[in-house]
């Protein structure tokens, strides 16, 4: 009640709207640089004891004055399966867990926690979070939803980026302005042949960064207008930017000045011009002797084309129509020219250092931004409501008002050119008062499940104030005092006796208190992500395909599946059907159809940036996993990976099922429970199983259909998708 008392107040005062920038700002906790906040006395905590560092030392000090007792700590086994879901976004193997669990030495957390910081799986996990706040798809959206071929390419920047550590202040920069603070190519370097250096090599990742702002949605028929076209564009790359790298809802100050925060419509059309200079571009991902050596290549190419041309031509004659040996025999010859043109064209040209080629000989490109010509630059202007037709003063790259003043410095940018560089750079100053206070909330709420701000995109006056100020300010000052270290941010967190607590605690007091749990009395219990559930389910089944990077995948989908895509061709399945397997990250993204498991389970919107993914429960997350037959296939894998390595007995099977799947021994009922569901499954006539893992041809039919279904019933156990 408090609360909505409170924001009812501001609400009133933004209504009013004669509170000037600077005013609203002045007083108001996100507008001002953080300061480094001193911990809570150790010797002052009841449960000093229990206190493993100054996150300990914050958040017990909250908890002892509102009179609550916090949760102890979670078992081992728990912890275990904690921090690989919550770092690799995949479950530890039954080897692992039983590692962690008997090594009682006291630096084992830290080293677990190590070990999973420097696995190549970290960035898949955590470049997947970060690509909600993106708003990264692998198309435009809208009817058409036409194709990005090179989305992806920043996808793999993303994973790489996070695997290499990168300081959180160059991942914003490169994004921002890599092609304005690190311009370069892949010129060859004239003392050595194919010699390409590891600064260009970092220069063009800085370029392929910039390609977040090139896949935002896209309506198709915009390209018939020019005008409208830029601006729906730079309308999506300064929404896009205010929402994940400061934390605002500047797209409210569009159409007229923010009603709660201190952001004018001049402030918001000041943005835009600092990316009015922006070009969308593709730029070859090879150097110039490179491409001479496609262009050696290529009479290959034009060789298949004209014995395509030969076989169509030779198919459409009456001759080609005939069923006789000898036309047979032709068609067989013509369809042999083709596949050895096909095949003697070179993978890769000769010392070719970016990518193998993407289709038939394609040059290797990215999408990147690059600085317009002067001369072509488009002005900006502030649109009365925001409309395009209705143009008024024109307006310069320009930082918003308040925040500027906030820093120190002029509003005002470098012109025409360099004003994202200039933009980039003044974002990550130590003192800006939020850019590490949105990355740690970021970080923190990936790990909890909630923010110390619940509202990740919205650190404004509309936005929920954080329920632990000092802890915010202190974690956004060590992590920049840290050089913006995201590994060590982790380990900050992750040591903490917070993380460590047990889900499973709590009594009348807490539930009256703080029903949320904002005062972090226990862990929260969540539900893994789509992806992660995907990549789970297959993990346990033994058939997770853990190849890394590449243009996304497209699984087969059954016929209700697929049925509500218009352009079936828009669902172009991957022929390889290993590929079928690969994790969650990697599945094509169209903003106008999701995946359908993916759509179950809550992924996002992809038409902006996504602060926070949606937890439902709905009835179709139940039949999906009871009776969708991709599920009921890993089924079947995982029933023969039991069998391979427990044996044929059922009391070995069943425990091997419960340490796979959930990581722990089951109880005496659930193994009562799972003897008497085998053997009525057992007993009762069935479909024949098909793609039966050779383990598992060992069993009888009946038997090895029952294991199968107990494997299935395990994938709809609640533990199986949430982490405790």
């Amino acid at each position: 009640m408090v609360r909505v008392l409170q924001q009812t107040g501001l609400i009133v005062a933004g209504l009013v709207s004669a509170c000037a920038a600077g005013e609203v700002t002045r007083g108001y906790w996100a507008f001002e640089p953080p300061t480094r906040p001193e911990p809570p006395p150790r010797a002052s905590l009841k449960q000093a004891e229990r206190v493993r560092g100054p996150i300990d030392q914050f958040v017990f000090h909250r908890l002892e004055a509102a009179g609550l007792a916090s949760a102890p700590e979670a078992e081992r086994s728990v912890l275990v399966r904690r921090a690989y879901f919550d770092l690799l976004g995949l479950p530890p193997s039954p080897e692992q867990v039983d590692a962690f669990v008997s090594d009682s030495s006291p630096q084992a957390w830290q080293q677990l926690i190590d070990r999973l910081l420097e696995s190549k799986h970290y960035g898949e996990r955590w470049g997947r979070h970060w690509l909600d706040v993106a708003r990264y798809a692998d198309s435009g959206g809208y009817e058409t939803d036409i194709y990005y071929r090179n989305a992806w390419r920043y996808r793999d920047y993303v994973v790489k980026s996070f695997n290499d550590n990168m300081p959180y202040d160059q991942f914003v920069q490169e994004q921002l302005a890599g092609d304005e603070i690190w311009p370069d190519n892949l010129d060859l370097d004239p003392r050595r042949v194919y010699a390409v250096t590891d600064e260009k090599r970092q220069h063009l990742q800085a370029r392929i960064a910039t390609g977040l702002f090139t896949l935002g949605p896209r309506v198709h028929e915009s390209g018939l207008d020019a005008k409208r076209l830029a601006y729906e564009t730079l309308t999506d790359q300064v929404d896009t930017a205010a929402s994940a790298f400061l934390g605002i809802t500047l797209g409210c100050a569009r159409c007229h000045a923010h009603k709660f925060d201190p952001f004018t419509q001049e402030d918001y059309f000041a943005m835009q011009a600092i990316f009015a200079n922006a070009r969308e571009v593709e730029i070859p991902l090879w150097t110039s002797m490179e491409e001479a050596d496609w262009r050696q290549s290529y009479p290959k190419v034009v060789a298949v084309q004209e014995a395509r041309q030969a076989y169509q031509l030779f198919v459409d004659s009456p001759e080609g129509k005939k069923n006789t040996p000898q036309a047979a025999q032709r068609k067989q010859e013509l369809l042999g020219a083709i596949g050895q043109a096909v095949l003697a064209l070179p993978q890769r040209a000769a010392g070719q250092y970016a990518v193998d080629y993407v289709g038939l000989m394609h040059i290797p490109t990215a999408t990147v931004l690059a600085r317009q010509h002067p001369e072509l630059i488009r002005p900006i202007h502030v649109l009365e409501r925001g409309e395009l037709a209705r143009p008024m003063a024109r307006s310069q790259p320009a930082l918003p008002v308040s925040l500027a003043a906030a820093t120190g410095v002029a509003s005002e940018l470098q012109r025409p050119f360099g004003a994202r560089r200039d933009f980039a750079l003044w974002l990550t100053r130590a003192d800006h008062p939020l850019t590490s206070r949105v990355f740690v909330n970021r970080v923190w709420q990936w790990h909890f499940g909630r923010g110390i701000v619940a509202t990740p995109n919205d650190f404004g006056h509309m936005g929920q104030p954080p329920t632990h100020p000092e802890l915010l300010d202190w974690l956004a000052k060590e992590f920049v005092a840290d050089g913006w270290n995201v590994k060590n941010l982790h380990r900050r967190i992750m040591n903490s006796a917070v993380y460590r607590r047990s889900s499973r605690f709590g009594d009348e007091s807490h539930f009256r208190q703080d029903p949320q749990n904002e005062l972090l009395w226990r862990m929260d219990r969540r539900r893994l992500e789509a992806e992660a559930l995907w990549d789970a389910v297959h993990a346990a089944a033994g058939t997770l395909n853990l190849e890394m990077g590449g243009r996304p995948v497209v699984p087969p989908l059954a016929a209700d599946e697929i049925a509500s895509l218009r352009e079936k061709w828009h669902w172009v399945v991957s022929r390889d059907p290993a590929q079928h397997h690969r994790r969650g990250i990697y599945i094509l993204v169209r903003r106008n159809f999701k995946f359908p498991m993916f759509e179950v389970f809550d992924t996002p919107v992809t038409s902006v940036s996504c602060p926070t993914r949606d937890v439902t429960t709905v009835a179709p997350q139940a039949l999906w996993g009871l009776n969708n037959q991709s599920v009921f296939r890993q089924a079947v894998q995982m029933a023969g990976r039991v069998v391979k390595e427990a044996g044929a007995e059922t009391p070995a099977q069943i425990e091997r099922i419960w340490k796979v799947a959930l990581g722990r021994d089951p109880t005496a009922a659930e193994i009562l429970s799972a003897r008497e569901l085998l053997q009525s499954l057992t007993s009762v006539e069935g479909t024949p199983l098909t793609d039966v893992p050779p383990a598992l041809q060992t069993l009888p039919p009946h038997r090895a259909r029952a294991l199968a279904k107990l494997c299935l019933a395990v994938f709809n156990l609640s533990e199986f998708a949430f982490v405790d």
